[in-house]
């Protein structure tokens, strides 16, 4: 109600009154609000709690499946979660996206034909090459990688490549190809982006940058950290597995794992130190590549909290362990040559013998197609989904598709 008083209008005291209500009512709220997601943070950061759906599980996802890295094993999940829910790949004209030429959109196969095909995810090996990836890939997908310490890679070069590599064919050993690499190494020569920083090349970069005037290996740096939204890091996988999916917001058995493309002990050889610090400075560009973001994997690990995650880890490697005595004969991976399922048997490469699996006998149908897909070498379920997918049209992602649910027997604790 308004009131005239000697010519002015002013505000009634009812009106008034209701307006200081609704003033304090907004501040009881909004300091209730806050206290509420004080609480919530804390709770999920310390004991893991969580009160329900807080985020949308990404579908457009880039994967740089870098070499010898343990990447076959981060392929292999998202071959899993994407044919489970119907996503389409942008998948490569054979075994990979034109490597080790930098990639080009028409590099995946039908792009030429479909350039409005809506992709969700890119996985195989490719040469990183940003503008092009985002001709195929919408705005606003995650993007992520892995690493590993040179040292081990090389040595897992050195086995996978020798017999494609002239720099290591001209050398017996590892040991002896970084004693002599200035002598052994020739930049032109074919499959030599293998012997030298191999991880820098993979991410678009020339591996001889170190000899290139002007070139700045933090500035590099730092178009990867604002390019990627994670990368992780291959001798911590498990810890890694668990930010992953928390980056996603996807499920903890979306990211449970067999290791896949692994070596037998007996291919893997240990280098001195000596050797060791000449890997390092021979692929200094991939060690500089490694210490940046080892160090941003363990901010980002504090920043999730050591109780979460060690309560997270736990879940993955019980649901692990669950899953291993559902699947395997045995509980454990076995020389390649004993796999007698040709379609699981893992193709080895130069002097690297591959670890395969055995399935145990008699299991449901479901729970032996989980099963597969969860020991299914990278070529050959690369193979299923190109013969899955190029046939039919487009399909339109939909909730409730095949999903390999995790048997219940594996789920209960």
């Amino acid at each position: 109600m308004n009131i005239t008083i000697l010519g002015e209008t002013r505000m009634g005291y009812p009106q008034k009154t209701r307006t200081l209500q609704l003033f304090l009512i907004f501040i009881v709220i909004t300091s209730f609000s806050l206290t509420i997601r004080t609480i919530y943070s804390f709770a999920r950061r310390r004991y893991g709690i969580t009160l329900g759906p807080t985020c949308t599980p990404k579908k457009h996802v880039v994967f740089l499946k870098t070499h010898k890295t343990a990447s076959s094993t981060v392929l292999n999940i998202l071959y899993r979660y994407g044919e489970s829910r119907n996503l389409t790949f942008a998948l490569p004209m054979h075994d990979h996206l034109g490597y080790p030429q930098r990639f080009r959109a028409e590099f995946v196969r039908d792009f030429a034909t479909n350039r409005d095909k809506e992709h969700h995810i890119i996985c195989n090996h490719m040469r990183f090459n940003l503008p092009e990836v985002r001709r195929v890939m919408p705005n606003g997908s995650f993007y992520f990688s892995i690493v590993r310490n040179p040292v081990r890679l090389a040595e897992s070069s050195f086995a996978y490549y020798h017999s494609v590599s002239p720099a290591f064919k001209r050398a017996a050993s590892l040991d002896e190809f970084v004693s002599h690499a200035d002598s052994y190494y020739r930049s032109q020569e074919l499959n030599s982006h293998y012997t030298r920083n191999l991880m820098w090349f993979d991410f678009g970069y020339d591996s001889n940058a170190m000899a290139v005037p002007g070139f700045n290996v933090s500035t590099a740096l730092g178009e990867l950290e604002r390019t990627f939204d994670l990368i992780l890091v291959a001798e911590h996988f498990d810890e890694s597995m668990v930010l992953l999916r928390e980056a996603l917001c996807w499920e903890l058995e979306d990211v449970v794992y067999f290791k896949l493309n692994a070596r037998s002990g007996a291919s893997v050889s240990s280098l001195n130190a000596t050797a060791a610090d000449r890997v390092r400075a021979w692929n200094r560009l991939d060690w500089e590549l490694y210490r940046h973001f080892n160090a941003s994997f363990w901010q980002r690990v504090a920043t999730y909290g050591h109780q979460r995650m060690q309560q997270d880890l736990g879940r993955l490697r019980e649901l692990r362990r669950r899953l291993t005595a559902t699947c395997l004969q045995g509980g454990a991976p076995v020389e390649g040559e004993r796999v007698t399922n040709k379609a699981l048997r893992p193709y080895n490469s130069g002097d690297a013998k591959i670890l395969g699996y055995i399935l145990r006998a008699n299991l449901s149908r479901n729970v032996r197609e989980l099963c597969q897909r969860m020991v299914l070498p990278e070529r050959y379920h690369l193979h299923h989904l190109q013969k899955k997918q190029s046939p039919l049209p487009p399909v339109t992602p939909r909730a409730g598709g095949q999903r390999w649910k995790i048997p219940l027997e594996a789920r209960r604790s």
